[in-house]
This record gives structure tokens, C-alpha cells and sequence, in this order.
């Protein structure tokens, strides 16, 4: 059984920013060097399986034969009971080519609706029995896979709350907590999250031996974790939240923006959205929030 070694290059297999960061969050301090397969320009591979298990397997075989390099994929979803697991495996694929989690949630909360299984009503409305699935896969080359699963049991709320986390966090409520994962800060979520869960188990079987690095305060801005928030997020609440982050982060890193003038920084958003070719499908509120984001780092030449 082949083992990882502390400097290795491992392809993380998604093209989800926010995935992405989430799992490198995970693997970071056991020194391994992660690559995304959308960095090293590998196609996604289309979902066929029927389960969370055979579409990580797949994601991560794709990514270990595409790059010669080991890869961890990551297949989650939210499964209701009310709706016989729904949307499972399809929980992407509910927020349309856009990825709008924003309008996925709708169509949840409707078909909860359709079934009459909320309890009580506007914010007090809530749902059914509800969990989240997360398999990881650990593949190699030759491939040679692992599997990890992990689940975090509660129920839905309705309407959404919060603008943390990222697909259906602000409508699940854990079991033991009064916050949904929306409202909940990073380290709260993965303290008890599915995928938290899942990588626990890797962990024992594939990092306990390598051991964490120590590792010096980060400082600086963290453009991957608000380019991850502005690539996910979908809805009022969750850009409300990004332009708090953003606010903090130029509160502590003004010296590192690229446009710190008002002029200048204007004169930047107005060039993204000359510039860049927006997709119909995409949020609004993602737009305005990858315009803002951009323009904090856009060359001042």
C-alpha cells in the first residue's frame, strides 16, 4: 500500500474554488504541496456513477492518470430524507450550469413545500431530517484508490441563514448546534463538518505518521480564500459577508492593494467588467463580488 511523504505533490481533483481551498486548508500543514486539477488545466471528468463513492473514484483516477502525480478528490452533497436523499449526488448539479446555490435552495425548500414537511412557519420554519455525505478518494497513477467517508446529520431551515460556508450551508442546522453552517465562522464548520469527518479518517490512515509542520503565522492577504468566497457564493447574504472580509482585509493589508485610491480602485472595477466576459448564468452577486475582489489586485500599469 503506498504511502505519501511530506513535500509530495498532490493534485487536489475539483475545479470548485471553494473545495479547493477547504481541502487545502485540511492537507497544508502535513507539508504536503497541493495542486488543483483546474492549475494544471485537467478536464473535469463527467459524473456517471451512481453514488458519492464511484464519482470520487472517478474524479480521482482522472486526475492521477492526467497529471502522473497522487490525487485526492472530494464527492459530497446534501441528502434529505423527505425527498429520498435528494438531490444526493445531483446537489451540483441542482444550481444549474451557473452554479446559483442561491436558486438550488429554492428548489429544495419547494420540494419540501410540495410535500408539506416543513414545521412552523417563516423564521421559524423548519425542516426535515437532513445530512451531509463526503467521500474522499486518495488515487495514484497506477490506479491504486482509497475511500474516506465522513456525514454530519441535522436539518433544514428555512429561509437561508448566513453567509459563510458555501452551496446549501445556510439552510443545515447540525445536531447539537442553533446555528447553520452559514452562520457558523470556518473553523466552527469544520470542526464538526462532514468532510472534516472524512479527511479524520484519511488522516489516520495516510498523514498520522508524517505529523504536522509547524508553520508560521500567516501573513499578508489570502487571496486564495476570498477568491474561493467570491467564486462560490450566490446569494445577498453570503456577498454582505464578502465584503466584510474584504473590508478587513483592507483594513490590514492596504500597503499590498493594488488601487488603495478611491480613483483608481473605480477605475479598476469599471475595467473588469469592460474586460471580462461575464456568463449569463452566473449570480449577479458572484459577479459584483469577483469585480471587487479583482480590482484590489489588478495591475496598476
Amino acid at each position: 500500500m503506498k504511502q505519501l511523504q511530506r513535500g509530495m505533490r498532490i493534485v487536489v481533483a475539483s475545479h470548485n474554488p471553494g473545495k479547493v481551498w477547504e481541502i487545502n486548508q485540511l492537507i497544508a500543514p502535513y507539508g504536503l504541496d497541493a495542486v488543483s486539477a483546474g492549475e494544471l488545466g485537467l478536464a473535469e471528468p463527467e459524473e456517471t456513477e451512481p453514488t458519492f463513492e464511484g464519482n470520487a473514484r472517478l474524479k480521482a483516477v482522472a486526475a492521477a492518470k492526467g497529471s502522473g502525480l497522487p490525487a485526492l478528490a472530494d464527492d459530497s452533497g446534501l441528502e434529505v430524507q423527505c425527498l429520498r436523499g435528494a438531490p444526493g449526488i445531483y446537489s451540483a448539479r441542482w444550481a444549474g450550469p451557473g452554479k446559483d446555490f442561491g436558486l438550488a435552495m429554492k428548489r429544495v425548500a419547494d420540494e419540501i413545500t410540495a410535500r408539506s414537511a416543513w414545521t412552523g412557519f417563516g423564521s421559524a420554519a423548519k425542516g426535515p431530517r437532513a445530512n451531509f455525505t463526503s467521500v474522499l478518494c486518495l488515487a495514484w497513477p497506477d490506479g491504486e484508490t482509497r475511500l474516506f467517508t465522513g456525514h454530519v446529520f441535522g436539518y433544514l431551515v428555512w429561509p437561508p441563514r448566513g453567509g459563510n460556508g458555501f452551496g446549501y450551508d445556510p439552510m443545515f442546522v447540525a445536531d447539537g448546534e442553533e446555528k447553520t453552517f452559514g452562520e457558523m465562522e470556518p473553523q466552527e464548520k469544520y470542526a464538526i463538518s462532514h468532510r472534516t469527518r472524512a479527511f479524520a479518517k484519511f488522516k489516520s490512515e495516510c498523514l498520522e505518521y508524517v505529523g504536522e509542520a509547524e508553520h508560521p503565522p500567516a501573513s499578508g492577504r489570502d487571496l486564495t480564500a476570498l477568491s474561493a468566497a467570491a467564486a462560490n457564493l450566490s446569494t445577498k447574504e453570503e456577498l454582505f459577508r464578502f465584503l466584510s472580509s474584504l473590508r478587513e482585509d483592507f483594513s490590514h493589508n492596504k500597503d499590498t492593494w493594488a488601487t488603495a485610491d478611491l480613483g483608481a480602485y473605480l477605475t479598476a472595477v469599471q475595467g473588469y467588467f469592460k474586460d471580462t466576459h461575464i456568463k449569463d448564468e452566473e449570480p449577479r452577486w458572484r459577479t459584483i463580488a469577483k469585480a471587487l475582489l479583482a480590482a484590489s489586485v489588478k495591475d496598476k500599469s
